[in-house]
């Protein structure tokens, strides 16, 4: 196991590389200074050089990169171009309520998909399982920004019995059933998108799990069809949905900024938004880098925790 987890500690290094290069080269990729929309009216060039200075922008990119990684290291991503705030502070104010938000979409799209996986596969052919693949089908052509504009016509109204609100965020700690109020609708538009997959996926699974002689040999013992799907069927099926549901969640802390955008939700989508409308470089390079490394950690976590609960696995 210290192997496995020093390998994929190690293939995190080139990953992490050409993330952060990527970033540090941004500003030579923007039209004009990055630190030009900072100065007034009034300014001289010689001012814009002051402050191309002061921020290390007149640098080399080798330059630039190595101390930005060095700085990095100690928490240090840089100050922001708008604001003249810390990056870092930022993205942590920020970054539970986006990680709030992604794991509550993927917990309403498992708590759909799972019973509807087992019953499509119980039923494989019949017409509910026709009926859900085709509303599957539906909901995958559906853009999550399409989504939002279908759940806030539907359920922000307030003619309706249970309306939502359609933007604004309340911390969870300060009011929880105003915090599910606001967070039901953004994370149900996020969820919409992935109900699709993970009922497909462990469909699938199952399906081929329910041909394995074991699940006959429980069958043949008088078993109910329900106890054998859930307690038999179930846990050996849902291997691939575990790692999926792990990419998943990475996904979702770096897809939300449509959704955040609409809804006015204060998280890193909302921010890294407003940073790319503002050219505010080094706050888009810290989000960027911060969703990368966030991402990257879920993958190897999933792969470790695929080998511990999966003996084949650990087998090879």
């Amino acid at each position: 196991m210290l192997r496995l987890l020093g390998r994929k500690l190690l293939a995190l290094i080139p990953v992490l590389f050409l993330v952060t290069f990527a970033t540090t080269a941004l500003p030579d990729l923007v039209d004009g200074s990055p630190v030009a929309q900072m100065l007034g009216p009034g300014s001289t060039p010689q001012d814009l050089k002051d402050l191309e200075h002061e921020f290390g922008y007149d640098k080399s990119l080798p330059v630039r990169y190595v101390t930005w990684v060095g700085n990095a290291l100690t928490g240090d991503l840089g100050e922001s171009l708008k604001t003249r705030t810390s990056v870092m502070d930022g993205i942590a104010e920020r970054f539970p309520v986006t990680l709030e938000l992604a794991v509550f979409a993927l917990l309403m799209a498992l708590i759909v998909a799972v019973p509807l996986g087992v019953w499509t596969a119980a039923k494989a052919g019949g017409r509910v399982d026709r009926v859900i693949g085709g509303v599957s089908s539906g909901l995958l052509s559906i853009p999550t920004f399409v989504s939002v504009f279908i759940l806030v016509y539907f359920f922000a109204n307030p003619k309706m019995m249970l309306a939502f609100k359609p933007t604004g965020w309340e911390y969870i700690s300060v009011d929880f059933a105003k915090n599910i109020e606001f967070a039901f609708l953004p994370a149900l538009a996020l969820a919409l998108a992935e109900i699709p997959q993970f009922q497909r996926l462990l469909r699938s699974d199952m399906l081929a799990t329910l041909q394995e002689d074991f699940i006959l040999t429980a069958r043949s013992k008088g078993l109910s069809t329900p106890y054998v799907l859930f307690r038999h069927a179930l846990r050996p099926s849902s291997f691939s949905l575990l790692t999926v549901s792990g990419l998943t969640l990475g996904r979702l802390i770096g897809g939300t900024v449509i959704v955040e955008s609409y809804f006015a939700i204060p998280g890193l989508g909302q921010g890294m938004y407003q940073a790319i409308n503002g050219k505010d470089i080094p706050v888009v390079q810290g989000t960027v880098v911060v969703i990368a490394l966030i991402y990257v950690l879920l993958n190897t976590l999933v792969d470790i925790g695929y080998s511990l609960i999966d003996p084949r696995v650990r087998a090879r």
